[in-house]
């Protein structure tokens, strides 16, 4: 795991990465993803999965695998690390070491491993040395907590500071975007609250998409 260089490239904008609530039935959810897809540059979906039969959660996988990949983006199942390559998708998500450990043998080589639920900066730096294609800082736990939004960027401003392995911000808000930005997260996470009201699904990642400029260099 290798520290940033000092005269790095520039840095590219930060890409979009949607966070789907647990989908229960595919085909209802998809016109909210297809038209998601056709508006910002999204670079990965995290699917979660409504809990089912192995066979039904593959079915579902594979019905919206097709459209995400369609707009070359990845498409990770939430955990599930043993359905990923039944059901076509290009990676997972796992949280927490213990999971994120145990799907390795998985996921490597072929296929995208990402990180989440990172308590520590140790837990952080585990993951990126067993392998992570990614790590997540700031998303909801299992009861929907989440650290202080300082602690957040704070993470990330770290991570982004010392590794190159990329990071990812969770925004909770499009309050929360800029800050993320600025503090060097290389992709957004957009949860829940992008898909409450289905008739703001686009104009809501449009005005995320406002939000992932780079920040002036300093003179």
């Amino acid at each position: 795991m290798a520290s940033r260089p000092k005269h790095a490239t520039p840095r590219p904008a930060p890409r979009l990465y949607l966070i789907t609530p647990p989908i229960a039935d595919a085909s209802a959810f998809s016109p909210q993803l297809t038209a998601a897809l056709g508006i910002g540059d999204i670079a990965a979906v995290l699917l979660r999965v409504a809990e089912a039969d192995e066979r039904t959660l593959i079915n579902c996988a594979k019905a919206l695998t097709a459209p995400v990949q369609a707009k070359d983006a990845a498409l990770l199942l939430d955990g599930h690390a043993e359905l990923v390559a039944r059901a076509g998708a290009d990676g997972a998500h796992l949280t927490g070491t213990a999971a994120f450990t145990e799907a390795l043998d998985e996921l490597k080589p072929d296929r995208i491993a990402g990180a989440g639920g990172l308590v520590t900066r140790h837990d952080a730096m585990l993951a990126a040395e067993q392998g992570a294609d990614y790590v997540m800082f700031g998303e909801p736990d299992a009861a929907g907590e989440r650290p202080a939004f300082a602690a957040i960027k704070d993470r990330v401003a770290w991570w982004a500071d010392v590794f190159e392995i990329p990071c990812v911000g969770y925004a909770a808000s499009l309050d929360e975007i800029a800050p993320l930005v600025a503090a060097g997260a290389d992709f957004i996470a957009l949860g829940d609250f992008l898909w409450r009201d289905t008739h703001v699904i686009t104009a809501t990642i449009s005005e995320a998409g406002k939000y992932l400029r780079l920040p002036e260099p300093a003179a």
